[in-house]
């Protein structure tokens, strides 16, 4: 399979996209177009319905610890759902494996940075050899996903985390943020890799292989689809978006608020958990220095103060769980709510572009009968490439978001009932010293 073989993935067997339930949405009706979008000549908006985050399956009560065996339940279902919906899992094997991991500071006289290392193993015919292990930085990641963007301006290409954090506020040379980074940059290329045309691209290959990149070769250079995308949307307006990408872009935006929204108010949660954590300290240093000075109730108040400990552990797992685990999600599909209106508005602009072309040939053809332009028909195959690379990347992205939002949401599920658990064992713990205590009094006094 080679770069040019883009042109036909997407045309068959993909679903209109006002099908496609939000993930976090309890409506269970299909996105309709807006008043003013023609659907004429549009894909049907009803239809059979998407599972949203569940799936339709009751989900017993009575255990619970049972996340852990839905999950394993909703992995089925994303199986089945991966090779009925991906028109390359049932027929391609996957040949190309990446890793990034190991990261390591670099400091020296002019600055400091951090470098991780990249594994690769394949048996496609573009590499020299079959294992390739180089060391690469942000911006060397940066580099390659500006060359996908150029050279590949039809397909949506997976974010980066973000570059820049607040100084005073995050430590970007601490543990927890180059882990958290490492994650991020892991997804990111494993994603790359999977894709059926970003995987076979010339710049990824040279990211995976070469020892020293020369990234200051081709910056000049775009390609002649991705220059052309760039200007095209000049003197040229847009009539009216087809009906499944006007519910594409209001799904995106109902998306985006809701992800606000959740990380919005997850952010105060973590706050109010750190708050809480510290007055659990101090509350539980209260009753160990109360137990040094009570010697008829010492046991009772060091009992107290291992359960305040417990549930400080406790506490701290969730609150990690939820910053380590659960925002950096919520992050990445931000980001990849914006690269996927950026692919929709220049999708819209080859559109704007091909219906003025036309229009003004048109108008030349009633004035002196000329033939239409072959640069009209080659606007025509644009705006068509433009549309079935972007519905075949809509359906690749459905399908992760509702496995990764299944997961997601499976461990939130299992941290919750873990700090339920530890809590609740360790008062229990308590009751039964204090019965303890109470026998052992009342055999003093009885002898």
């Amino acid at each position: 399979m080679s770069v040019g073989a883009a042109r036909g993935l997407a045309s068959s067997g993909q679903k209109p996209i006002a099908e496609i339930l939000h993930p976090l949405s309890a409506a269970e009706e299909p996105l309709s177009p807006g008043p003013d979008v023609s659907v004429t000549g549009s894909a049907s908006v009803g239809g059979e319905k998407e599972a949203g985050l569940t799936n339709g399956t009751p989900v017993e009560t009575s255990s619970p610890a049972s996340a852990s065996s839905l999950f394993n339940r909703l992995q089925l279902d994303d199986d089945l759902e991966a090779d009925a919906r991906d028109p390359y899992a049932a027929s391609e094997t996957r040949d190309l494996f990446v890793t990034v991991d190991d990261p390591k500071k670099h400091v020296s006289t002019m600055e400091t940075y951090i470098t991780y290392r990249v594994s690769t193993k394949t048996t496609r015919i573009e590499f020299d050899l079959p294992e390739y292990c180089v060391r690469r930085r942000y911006q060397d990641f940066d580099w390659l996903r500006i060359k996908l963007e150029d050279s590949q301006p039809t397909h949506l290409i997976p974010p980066l985390p973000e570059k820049f954090v607040m100084k005073g506020v995050v430590d970007r040379f601490s543990e927890e943020f180059v882990e958290t980074r490492m994650k991020a940059l892991d997804k990111f290329l494993k994603r790359v890799a999977d894709h059926p045309v970003l995987s076979f691209n010339t710049h990824l290959n040279a990211f995976l292989s070469a020892k020293d990149l020369n990234k200051r070769q081709g910056l000049a250079l775009l390609s002649k689809v991705g220059e052309s995308v760039k200007h095209v949307a000049g003197g040229y307006k847009l009539r009216a978006r087809p009906a499944e990408f006007c519910a594409m872009g209001e799904y995106l935006d109902t998306f985006s608020q809701k992800l606000g929204t959740i990380d919005r108010i997850a952010q105060r949660i973590l706050k109010e958990q750190s708050e809480h954590l510290t007055e659990l300290r101090e509350y539980g240093a209260v009753y160990s220095s109360w137990a040094a000075v009570e010697d008829e109730l010492r046991r009772p108040l060091e009992g107290v103060a291992g359960c305040v400990t417990t549930c400080c552990g406790a506490v701290e797992e969730l609150s990690d769980s939820m910053s380590q685990d659960f925002l950096p999600v919520l992050r990445e599909y931000v980001l990849y709510i914006e690269s996927m209106k950026n692919v929709l508005r220049k999708r819209d602009q080859s559109q704007a572009e091909y219906e003025g072309r036309l229009e003004a040939a048109i108008l030349r053809k009633q004035e002196d009968r000329a033939p239409i332009p072959l640069e009209v028909e080659k606007c025509q195959d644009k705006v068509e490439c433009f549309n079935a690379d972007l519905k075949a990347d809509w359906e690749r992205w459905q399908s992760n978001k509702r496995q990764d939002f299944k997961q997601l949401l499976t461990g939130m599920a299992d941290k919750n009932i873990s700090y339920y658990e530890k809590s609740q064992a360790a008062w229990e713990s308590l009751i039964t010293l204090l019965q303890d205590k109470q026998t052992e009094d009342k055999t003093s006094e009885t002898n």
